[in-house]
């Protein structure tokens, strides 16, 4: 085994503690200069040669800064790292012209790192991090002989031009200014406009400016403009986020379609349908967020899926997961058993412009129920209609509830830290429930001290659905919970809002579009059909399979669960499955 250790600066605090991991380190009590201080920055740096291991710094410290890492030594020599107690990379994806190869992996396991390597804007030094690298000679004598070599040879000469899509498209409009029509046509460099606006049904949003677009909006665009560029390799950073399932599918189209051009395209996606459908090949990213992470070797998109879900890389003999992840079928909920917490009639809601009818339904206590359909067709105003917030134009709400709610999108101009945001937005905070329910499984205690302004979406996300679940209400309502999560924080808020529901006595309400993640998570399921903007229905609450056949009954899309893992996995149009199921009336899954 290798041992690391990190430092992670954001949460040590030498001021509060006086240097407790100094004072209680055998090596320094023996003299060595195991722990020493940074003259710069006054904070600690541990010897990583004369560190025994022990633990008792990371113990000690009271801010749970320290972390001593054993590596398996399986993961080979470093491509890069940022400096002493700091992340270290393993490994890069093996690019190939003419496919999508596709990133799988938690957040913060050096995503960004290798995009800013295979871009060439970061040099890596092979963990050499006191002697910089200052030309790619080194880089591309040890990639020799693999198809790296040739990439970084015409990267380092300049012959190859790198084209990414931003995570964070939400603030695209604070740098991007005018009307969407001119910011593409300016980048319309490949000559794809009317074909990348057809497909990404962008006809509508040409003449709007950048600032009055939604979120599901921005992406398009942005995916649009990056698709619409010159250039060799194309990177997308989470290109599904507010997306639903149709433009989902939309964007794989024309992603894909990079590929079809000979281009070498690299995703990161959490969706793992989305990604399935998207990619040719995968890498795991496996490690310790913010700690070091290791690319493993490429495989075949469904091989490496279920190796993620199963937990365990095979060629690498490394487990990656205790256990695995399970998808389970579940048997319908009978329509007229369990005691129902909100009931209403067939109502309606008329706006200027739109209009939302839901047929009569109820909502039980502890289920969860999850609502999908296009963006724009109602499903918010639904919600606000159960909590009494708006008054359907005909029906009625027998029983108004108490509704948290967690909007789609996340602002993130609160001044002040998490622990401040907390202590004013969630009413639980600072209790054990919420330390052990809450705080630990979505891993807040690791970022109290960061300022929320400073948040990724990720942790911008995580963050406001802890401080909805705080909150004393009878139905939870969630607005694309999924949004910027990894794989593993998907499954965990799952679990923990399925957990908080049951003990209270409550029920969830979840709009959302990723299907495994709805797969996984549902007890019953409510369609919304009609157009964007126009007009809205909602069916009642019914059992998962059936609202799904709906729903992609609409879609003329089908989806069947991989034989190994049981997860949801969408077919290729007009493929023999595809042909198949539509036959039957099966959209979701054929029946057994």
């Amino acid at each position: 085994m290798t041992r690391i250790s990190i430092l992670d600066k954001d949460r040590c605090q030498p001021k509060k503690c006086d240097y407790l991991c100094i004072n209680y380190c055998p090596g320094v009590r023996m003299d060595e200069d195991t722990i020493v201080i940074d003259e710069d920055t006054k904070k600690p740096l541990i010897s990583e040669q004369l560190c025994e291991g022990c633990g008792i710094c990371t113990n000690r410290c009271p801010f749970d800064a320290i972390s001593i890492i054993n590596l398996p030594e399986a993961v080979g020599e470093p491509i890069h790292r940022f400096g002493q107690n700091q992340f270290e990379l393993f490994g890069l994806p093996n690019l190939e012209e003419g496919t999508v190869l596709g990133l799988l992996g938690p957040n913060g396991i050096g995503k960004s790192t290798i995009m800013n390597i295979l871009s060439g804007n970061l040099i890596p030094n092979f963990g050499d991090f006191e002697n910089p690298q200052e030309n790619w000679d080194k880089v591309i004598e040890y990639y020799k002989g693999s198809a790296l070599q040739s990439y970084f040879s015409k990267l380092s000469n300049g012959e190859i031009k790198a084209i990414l899509k931003p995570q964070m498209v939400d603030q695209l409009p604070k740098v991007v200014k005018g009307k969407v029509k001119d910011l593409l046509e300016n980048v319309n460099e490949r000559g794809k406009l009317d074909y990348v606006c057809t497909e990404l049904q962008l006809e509508n949003v040409l003449d709007r400016k950048m600032e009055n677009l939604s979120g599901g909006e921005l992406q398009r665009v942005a995916i649009a403009a990056t698709v619409l560029r010159e250039g060799d390799f194309y990177y997308f950073d989470e290109p599904t986020s507010w997306l639903d399932v149709s433009q989902r599918l939309n964007a794989v189209k024309v992603i894909r379609s990079l590929a079809e051009e000979g281009k070498s395209v690299l995703v990161i996606e959490h969706d793992l349908a989305t990604l399935d459908a998207l990619s040719d090949n995968v890498h795991i990213l496996y490690g310790t967020p913010g700690g070091y992470g290791v690319v493993s070797g490429r495989k075949g998109v469904r091989i490496g899926i279920n190796a993620y879900i199963n937990g365990f890389l095979t060629e690498e003999n490394v487990r990656i997961r205790r256990n695995p992840i399970e998808f389970t079928i579940r048997p319908p909920t009978p329509e007229d058993e369990g005691d129902a917490l909100a009931s209403y009639s067939d109502i309606s809601k008329d706006y200027d412009g739109f209009k939302l009818s839901a047929d009569a339904g109820d909502i039980f206590y502890d289920e969860i129920v999850t609502a999908f359909g296009s963006n724009g067709i109602g499903k918010t105003t639904f919600a606000k209609m159960l909590a009494g917030v708006e008054k359907p134009t005909t029906g009625e709400v027998d029983e108004e509830v108490t509704i948290a709610y967690k909007p789609q999108y996340l602002v993130s101009d609160f001044e002040g830290s998490v622990s401040d945001f907390l202590y004013m937005n969630a009413p639980s905070y600072g209790s054990k429930i919420f330390e052990s329910e809450i705080m630990i499984p979505f891993a807040l205690d690791d970022m109290l001290e960061k300022q929320v302004s400073k948040l990724s979406g990720g942790e911008l996300q995580r963050l406001a659905i802890a401080a909805t679940l705080s909150k004393d209400a009878e139905i939870y309502l969630f607005d694309e919970p999924t949004a910027f999560l990894d794989v593993e924080q998907r499954l965990v808020a799952a679990r923990v809002i399925r957990k908080m529901v049951e003990s209270r006595n409550a029920a969830s309400l979840i709009v959302d579009h990723d299907i495994v993640f709805i797969d996984y998570i549902s007890d019953r399921a409510m369609v919304f059909n009609g157009t964007p903007g126009l007009e809205g229905h909602a069916s009642k609450p019914t059992d998962l399979r059936t609202s799904m056949n709906e729903f992609l009954g609409n879609l003329n899309i089908t989806f069947r669960r991989d034989k190994e893992t049981k997860r949801p996995r969408v077919n290729k149009l007009d493929s023999y499955l595809d042909r198949e199921q539509k036959e039957k009336g099966e959209y979701y899954y054929l029946s057994d």
